[in-house]
């Protein structure tokens, strides 16, 4: 699916998990380049996390008197929801899934993601349904690569991380340390950063000197936290607003663990707009 608006180009592939190939503004990525060797969304640009984000510890979680177990998607982890191993319908600039219990999530949604392409921004729309017949957790979010070069600079003012065991579990929420530390603006660097991070007040800010351009996000409620990605040696990175922490599923007695717990018919619905304009 191609959408463009001006000079900006939008191209989706629903049937490759619902992902984002790429979004470009005059011939230059915003998101990472588009891959000819993807071969699954994870390969792609941006990808969706329905109906929760990140990993779940030991792949269990209980829920309604029940104990789930849950496939290893990315070996040894259970991540990212089902949405994005499943084919989705393309219908007029939206995407659109229509998910059946199976072994990757015990219970039926619909998952929605609506695209408004302008030349200079992007708003992508998000939505989860309970089409199940039982009131069950839900969360929504994104899964954006950014192009990055060496000069590449960031602004995200978040206030805690949720610090993660060896097998990147969260075990507790504390300060930020210095490393973590982005809430001045300043250069990506050689970071190695892989965690979720909370108290959040949704925006965002990434600036390519080298182009003379940034890009300011926002993400409305309930997208109050994101996980923040930075491999190394790589022409990108992920910036991924999302209403779960990290395990959410395994923490429902914890205020601030994000799940929405959705009644048949119920739906849960988050913005995200990303404005690419002169710096």
């Amino acid at each position: 699916m191609r959408i463009t608006a001006g000079d900006a180009e939008l191209i989706l592939a629903p049937e490759t998990g619902g992902a984002v190939v790429s979004w470009t503004i005059a011939g230059q990525p915003i998101f990472r380049a588009a891959n000819p060797q993807a071969q699954g969304s994870r390969d792609h640009a941006c990808y969706p996390l329905f109906p929760f984000s990140n990993r779940i510890a030991h792949r269990r979680f209980s829920w309604d008197g029940e104990t789930y177990e849950l496939p290893a998607l990315i070996a040894p982890w259970a991540i990212h929801g089902a949405a994005w191993k499943r084919a989705w319908r393309g219908e007029c600039r939206a995407m659109i899934l229509d998910y059946e219990p199976s072994e990757l999530w015990p219970f039926a949604f619909r998952a929605e993601q609506h695209f408004d392409l302008r030349p200079d921004r992007l708003t992508m729309a998000l939505c989860i349904t309970n089409t199940d017949s039982k009131p069950v957790p839900c969360a929504i979010g994104i899964h954006p690569f950014f192009w990055r070069d060496e000069a590449t600079l960031l602004h995200l003012p978040v206030q805690s991380v949720w610090v993660p065991d060896a097998d990147k579990i969260p075990t507790h929420k504390a300060p930020l340390p210095t490393e973590f530390d982005f809430r001045t603006e300043r250069a990506l660097g050689q970071a190695d950063i892989d965690h979720c991070f909370s108290d959040w007040d949704g925006h965002a800010e990434i600036i390519w000197p080298s182009r003379g351009q940034k890009l300011s996000l926002t993400a409305s409620a309930p997208l109050h936290h994101v996980v923040f990605y930075t491999p190394r040696n790589r022409p990108f990175f992920a910036l991924e607003p999302v209403s779960n922490r990290n395990d959410a599923l395994n923490h429902m007695d914890e205020a601030d663990n994000g799940m929405v717990v959705l009644a048949p018919g119920e739906s849960l619905r988050g913005t995200v707009e990303m404005v690419v304009s002169p710096v």
